[in-house]
């Protein structure tokens, strides 16, 4: 019954994720994003199912090429994301076709992993899916909060007293000011 929970969290947290990074949200920078993936940590490493114990080398091998693996999708997710900020100072962000593409890869390498685990004859538990997904939360959630942090989304400073500003009897002048745009 555990493994069959377990992959249901799996299956769960992947679709809610994979749903929400394709409509536009709004990052709170300074939210737990790392709680999420301390929780997948913790019901992944509860268990002694993560390491086949008649295959201990070729299944620790595996277990850390699924984390690797979690930990490239991760930051490619995370920096193929598109992030701006609003006027009002809210930063947004929404995920891109190759976002899309970053998880389809990371889907068919895990789905290789498995495959060969399974044709070296090594019993893989859930657990290892739930860590490799951890790893992934953990690393986007880190690089998208420290991206929206970043001077580039940040309001331009207001202009203070004798910064050489136009008093307020001169009309003001017109000031062109270059749109930022993200290139993916």
């Amino acid at each position: 019954m555990s493994g069959f929970v377990d992959a249901l969290v799996v299956v769960a947290v992947a679709v809610l994720v994979i749903a929400r990074q394709f409509r536009t949200h709004a990052i709170d920078a300074e939210r737990r994003w790392w709680l999420a993936p301390a929780i997948l940590t913790v019901m992944a490493l509860r268990g002694p199912g993560i390491v086949d114990s008649h295959h201990r080398v070729e299944s620790l091998g595996l277990l850390v090429a699924e984390v690797a693996v979690g930990l490239a999708t991760g930051a490619g997710w995370a920096w193929t994301t598109r992030i701006w900020r609003a006027p009002d100072g809210v930063v947004w962000s929404r995920g891109t076709k190759t976002t899309a593409a970053v998880w389809a890869g990371g889907i068919v390498l895990r789905g290789g992993l498995f495959a060969l685990g399974h044709a070296m004859g090594v019993r893989q538990d859930s657990a290892a899916l739930m860590l490799g997904l951890a790893a992934t939360l953990l690393v986007r959630g880190g690089i998208t909060a420290w991206r929206a942090r970043l001077p580039a989304y940040l309001p331009a400073p207001a202009p203070t007293y004798g910064d050489g500003t136009p008093s307020a009897s001169a009309p003001p002048a017109p000031v062109a000011r270059p749109a930022w745009k993200e290139r993916v």
